[in-house]
């Protein structure tokens, strides 16, 4: 069967897709530490016009000392307007991503990737296929043990569907869950062809406690980036 509509298996497979952290921080001075630098400030000012004030004529104080002293000051002064400024910079960019993140709740997503889920007997990746090959398929379970093996002719194409009716190789019915489809083609001269695979679904729900937030598709998070397309 060709693959360019679907691509069909014997047990019974049709067409063909693939996969993907996160991490949250964000810092700089605590209030507490920004007040106690900026009244160390204020109070330096003071001690310092009240010495320059009180200074004996024939003894002059330090001047360059005091000089350098107040430069070094002023510049924690403009480093903590900084810090404040780009952790207001981090509260907006987050919050712009929650945003955009709930935009795709209930949206039919395609995400790079390589693990979908079988349900009802019904599993389907995208395979975007770079040149005409012959092309070896292999599906495994979550604990790795290949359970469909099947080999098909390819014709170069972008978003060309490969499903799978959870099937084993010998006939078995694999339960419902998690499986990960692994592509190996070559073309006629016997040179390796990159498949990349794709797995399509519904965004169920967003994780905002993590930065950037996660998509759920399929029992699977994949960050925001990850999409390619919305389906629908």
């Amino acid at each position: 069967m060709a693959i360019g509509d679907a691509i069909t298996a014997s047990p019974a497979v049709s067409g063909t897709t693939k996969t993907t952290t996160t991490t949250s921080s964000s810092s700089g001075l605590s209030g507490s530490a920004s007040s106690t630098i900026a009244g160390n400030f204020q109070t330096f000012l003071t001690l310092l016009t009240t010495q320059l004030q009180n200074q004996n004529p024939l003894d002059p104080l330090d001047t360059n000392q005091f000089t350098q002293q107040l430069v070094q000051f002023a510049g924690v002064e403009q480093q903590l307007k900084t810090n404040d400024q780009l952790a207001s910079l981090l509260t907006m960019q987050q919050t712009t991503q929650a945003t955009q993140a709930l935009a795709f709740v209930g949206k039919t997503a395609v995400v790079n990737g390589s693990t979908a889920a079988l349900a009802s007997g019904q599993a389907g990746w995208n395979l975007n296929i770079p040149s005409d090959c012959t092309m070896t398929a292999t599906i495994t379970n979550s604990v790795g043990q290949t359970v469909f093996s099947g080999t098909y002719n390819a014709s170069a194409g972008n978003n060309q569907a490969y499903n799978w009716n959870g099937q084993g190789s010998d006939g078995t019915q694999w339960p419902d869950g998690q499986y990960k489809l692994t592509i190996a083609a070559k073309d006629s001269s016997g040179n390796p062809v990159a498949v990349t695979t794709q797995v399509q679904g519904t965004v169920s729900s967003v994780d905002l406690t993590q930065q950037p937030p996660l998509l759920s598709i399929g029992g699977q998070t994949y960050t925001v980036n990850q999409i390619q397309r919305i389906v629908s």
